[in-house]
């Protein structure tokens, strides 16, 4: 166990949980998170997809690293890739606090942020000083990929305008990049999912930026389930290659344990889990293999990184679960993944995806 996991967490767990993530990034920034040499992942953890390679499955979701300033740590202590963001066109301080709960008692979070963050001019700072000290493409001492995830302010947006400005602003300094039309914090923002409107966003971005990275989707588990067919075939239909499946709820499952749990805002953890993996398998289902997909929401366990492959899913994505635990949860979830995999009689993550929907 790292010195972060050891020594730091038990004191951030008694202080409001935003001060306690600020807190968590000075630590990784002074090299508190540990080290781990992608290189000494085993074989069967590795993942190819849209034509990158990741030296294991388990990626760091959006939102923990806002304005990509602890991207390097983050790929040093193990991760398989790192998702820095959601940034926007301006920064913005996003909605008032308290708006961040822990939800101890069911292991989860309740976040109402509203995409608080520094604006693009000094998140596409960093990952271009990040591109230049790096490998081609690469962060430092890693071959681990870099995803930008980008969204619009609250006030005075145009999808159509802002997103295209955007992945021009990261295309040359980001392994892949994320539209995040699925925060539920940000009015309007999910309406963007409809059919007709993500095609036309999609259609600008490919317009002003033939050639660029892999683009992905970030999609709710809101989504009504007679809509997940029209919502991944405009995906792909806009040249999408990857879908990331899927954000937080707005849902309350019953038996939620914690006080907390009537607050506002997106729901994540492990209560998330069944809406998460429901919802990989119905857009699975549709995609057919067309387009990547990167499973989130509730992810703990190797098992649980099994049972997303075994779905679809090429990659998988955690945060609350690294909150609640720290960088130690990393090396944890890649030994359980091997012994799930070896229960199961696959060799690699390869042999097991899709083993569900067969």
């Amino acid at each position: 166990m790292n010195i972060m996991s050891r020594m730091i967490l038990p004191l951030m767990r008694r202080l409001e949980p935003e001060a306690a993530h600020h807190i968590a990034l000075d630590a990784l920034q002074l090299g508190l998170g540990g080290v781990s040499c992608p290189g000494n992942d085993d074989p069967a953890l590795s993942v190819r997809a849209m034509g990158l390679r990741f030296p294991n499955p388990i990626g760091m979701a959006a939102g923990f690293d806002k304005n990509a300033v602890v991207v390097r740590p983050l790929t040093r202590a193990g991760f398989g890739f790192v998702e820095a963001g959601t940034v926007t066109p301006r920064p913005q301080p996003g909605n008032p606090q308290p708006r961040l709960f822990r939800l101890t008692e069911d292991r989860a979070i309740i976040n109402r942020m509203g995409f608080n963050n520094q604006g693009i001019d000094r998140f596409a700072v960093r990952m271009a000083r990040l591109h230049r000290v790096s490998s081609p493409r690469r962060t430092p001492g890693a071959q681990v990929p870099v995803g930008a995830n980008l969204g619009i302010n609250k006030t005075g947006a145009d999808p159509e305008r802002d997103y295209p400005m955007l992945v021009g602003r990261v295309k040359h300094y980001a392994d892949y990049i994320v539209i995040n039309l699925s925060s539920p914090n940000t009015p309007g923002l999910r309406d963007l999912l409809e059919a007709s409107r993500l095609k036309g966003i999609l259609d600008a971005i490919n317009a002003a930026h033939p050639e660029r990275p892999p683009l992905l989707v970030k999609i709710s588990p809101d989504i009504a389930h007679d809509d997940v067919e029209a919502v991944v075939e405009a995906a792909i239909a806009g040249g999408a290659q990857g879908l990331i499946v899927s954000n937080t709820t707005i849902s309350r499952p019953a038996g939620l344990l914690s006080p907390y749990a009537t607050e506002t805002g997106g729901l994540s953890g492990r209560p998330l889990r069944p809406l998460a993996q429901d919802m990989l398998t119905r857009v699975a289902k549709v995609a057919a293999g067309r387009v990547a997909l990167v499973a989130s929401g509730g992810i703990e366990t190797g098992v649980d990184i099994l049972d997303r492959v075994k779905a679809g899913a090429d990659l998988v994505q955690i945060y609350t679960a690294y909150v609640y635990e720290g960088p130690g949860i990393l090396k944890r979830l890649k030994a359980e993944t091997l012994r799930a995999l070896r229960a199961e009689g696959f060799e690699t993550l390869a042999d097991a995806k899709g083993a569900a929907l067969k």
